[in-house]
């Protein structure tokens, strides 16, 4: 059986702002007033998916920076263990880098 392929989309401004909001949420929750079970699970949860924006604009900076230094798709696709085509067609011209 075959796993069918998951795409990384790149994080937009929404996203950080739902994460955000989450973590507001969060902190504003007293556990005085409204019974409820410990929120560090799903605070964990939001920090992880801040991390991955944070990696995914990284990784995007560092395939723009190894194209300006004159690396080949095939180079960036061997380290990232995809293809040349896999590589440049989600960090080639067109993708967007936020932040």
């Amino acid at each position: 059986m075959t796993m069918p392929k998951t795409t990384m989309r790149t994080p937009t401004v929404e996203d950080t702002t739902v994460t955000r909001d989450a973590e507001v949420w969060l902190d504003r929750l007293d556990p005085t007033a409204v019974p409820a079970e410990d929120p560090d699970d799903l605070r964990r949860i939001g920090l992880a998916q801040r991390d991955i924006e944070t990696a995914e604009t990284e990784l995007h900076k560092a395939v723009a920076a190894s194209r300006a230094a004159g690396r080949s798709w095939a180079q960036i696709g061997m380290v990232l263990g995809v293809t040349r085509q896999s590589a440049q067609e989600r960090f080639g011209r067109g993708q967007a880098i936020t932040n």
